[in-house]
């Protein structure tokens, strides 16, 4: 199966998932630049379940659409936990959702370092009370390392809806 199959086929079981539990979904990005966003609407009557889409490129963005706290993006970085779980919550907050996904990373090809070499991505979604932040580093071009990046933002969108279904009310 292609990216872009997968990708579709998992925005449609986001979508089947939401619409079963009356939920809605928002999404805040950075380097993948609303392509998360863009995989969920091309899901027909996803106007039903899907809220907004913010794309916080910069650190500007993230402080003042966000809420990201200056300290974070100081003392972690824009490519941190701290960063996604704070813009995941703030996307949250400002919306009308009930589950938000966040990214930032490195999708290269320049703009790595040793400690944050291309490739590297933070998820987080935020859904309930909680938030869960994961790290992946993922190989390739670009535009593989968005593509995958938006597969995994779908994939742990899922598996955040299905900690909610399963928590007690």
């Amino acid at each position: 199966m292609t990216d872009t199959a997968k990708i579709s086929e998992l925005a449609g079981l986001l979508g089947q998932l939401l619409t079963e539990q009356g939920l809605r979904i928002t999404t805040a990005e950075s380097c993948t630049g609303g392509l998360i966003a863009g995989a969920i609407t091309e899901v027909s009557g996803s106007s039903a379940w899907f809220d907004q889409g913010l794309v916080t490129y910069s650190n500007k963005a993230k402080q003042g659409l966000l809420g990201v706290p200056l300290e974070v993006l100081d003392t972690h970085g824009a490519v941190s936990e701290a960063c996604v779980k704070a813009m995941a919550l703030g996307a949250k907050k400002i919306s009308c959702a009930d589950v938000a996904v966040s990214v930032s990373g490195v999708a290269g090809p320049s703009g790595g370092s040793e400690d944050k070499p291309v490739g590297t991505v933070w998820l987080a979604w935020a859904a309930g009370g909680s938030v869960e932040a994961q790290l992946f580093q993922f190989a390739g071009s670009r535009q593989e390392v968005r593509q995958q990046a938006v597969i995994s933002a779908l994939r742990g969108s899922i598996e955040a809806i299905e900690r909610l279904r399963q928590s007690p009310s």
